[in-house]
């Protein structure tokens, strides 16, 4: 999808917007999804969430021809070696972090496929400087911002996975919520993440992307460090709505400039590979920021009340989102912010509309 905007729109002020609706979009669905999905969990079946996405689909097949501009047909060879390799290694890695829960990190069923999935991304690695055409092109890894980008939505989307997966359960087993008002009570963070949203593309014409960036991770950080705090005696507006909204304007801000920084500058020939990049920091972060949150609740002693042992998991787990989100703002300021301002000094409104190739190598 990525790939297809930086085909469709040229660099500057139409791609700013575009990118910037893409990543609100991105944001507003995630948290619009627990919505409708405790509705149709409440209504039909937890099953009927996974059809959500078919006639979306579909139509979205069906417009395609009709709005986007044909792209140029280019030859290539497919890097099954480093598809492979990225895989597996990635599976492996989090199949043996979330089988810490129960067998703990000293346990073979652990240790095994942990260090199996480290040397096969290391292995995948080397493959990408030897292909021909590799699927992750390490070049694109020489813009600091890029590289901070495809980093910082790692440790972003590590610590938002948790918050809901984690805040779903504190809300239906600790205050009581049946699936559908659990999905209402999203509704908080969902209202004020597409007002925020909604601005970026506004904000982004006045400011350098990176202070948007740095101010919604910090929000971000602010409201789940908050929740982090909600006990089995918490209500429900001050413990769970307020640091909903500060999660949501966080969300709102950081999205778009975290998309916009991981494929700016990227040549045409790249633009495939950068947007592909992009998702794959956002669903490998997700999938390993699940482990890790599953990994650190488990490590809260058994016993006492159900609700009060949930509680001080779910306390932990959003612990371990906070520090995820302070890696994330580490990153963003030594990484993408230097880049961004020095980057807007140097060039002049002309040259910073084109975009030159010299940003490329930056």
């Amino acid at each position: 999808m990525l790939s297809l905007l930086t085909a469709s729109f040229p660099e500057g002020r139409e791609r700013t917007r575009a990118v910037a609706l893409y990543g609100a979009t991105a944001g507003i669905g995630a948290s619009l999804g627990l919505v409708i999905g405790g509705a149709l969990a409440h209504w039909i079946s937890w099953r009927a969430g996974f059809f959500v996405n078919a006639p979306i689909g579909a139509a979205m097949i069906a417009l395609a021809p009709r709005f986007l501009p044909e792209t140029g047909r280019a030859r290539g060879r497919f890097d099954v070696f480093g598809a492979l390799s990225a895989t597996l290694g990635v599976g492996a890695l989090v199949f043996g972090i979330i089988n810490t829960t129960d067998a703990g990190w000293n346990s073979p069923i652990t240790a095994t496929p942990v260090s199996a999935g480290v040397v096969l991304l290391i292995a995948f690695v080397l493959i990408e400087r030897k292909a021909a055409q590799p699927i992750m092109p390490l070049r694109l890894f020489r813009s600091r911002r890029r590289t901070g980008a495809y980093v910082a939505r790692f440790l972003y989307l590590g610590a938002m996975i948790g918050f809901f997966f984690f805040t779903t359960q504190y809300l239906q087993e600790v205050l009581g919520f049946d699936p559908l008002q659990a999905g209402f009570g999203f509704l908080p963070m969902t209202a004020v993440n597409f007002a925020v949203a909604m601005s970026i593309p506004r904000l982004a014409r006045r400011m350098s992307g990176s202070i948007p960036l740095l101010a919604g991770i910090l929000i971000t950080l602010a409201g789940m460090f908050w929740l982090s705090r909600a006990g089995v005696d918490s209500g429900y507006w001050t413990g769970v709505a307020l640091p909903m909204v500060l999660i949501g304007a966080g969300q709102g801000l950081a999205f778009a400039p975290l998309t916009s920084f991981g494929i700016i500058g990227a040549p045409a020939s790249d633009a495939g590979a950068a947007s592909g990049l992009v998702n794959t920091f956002h669903q490998v972060g997700t999938c390993l920021g699940l482990g890790i949150a599953v990994a650190a609740a488990a490590t809260v002693p058994a016993g006492g009340p159900a609700t009060a042992h949930l509680a001080a998991q779910v306390s932990l787990a959003l612990t371990t989102g906070s520090v995820l989100l302070l890696l994330s703002l580490a990153v963003t300021s030594a990484l993408i912010l230097p880049a961004d301002l020095s980057g807007r000094r140097a060039r002049t409104p002309r040259t910073a509309v084109s975009a030159p190739q010299a940003e490329y190598a930056r």
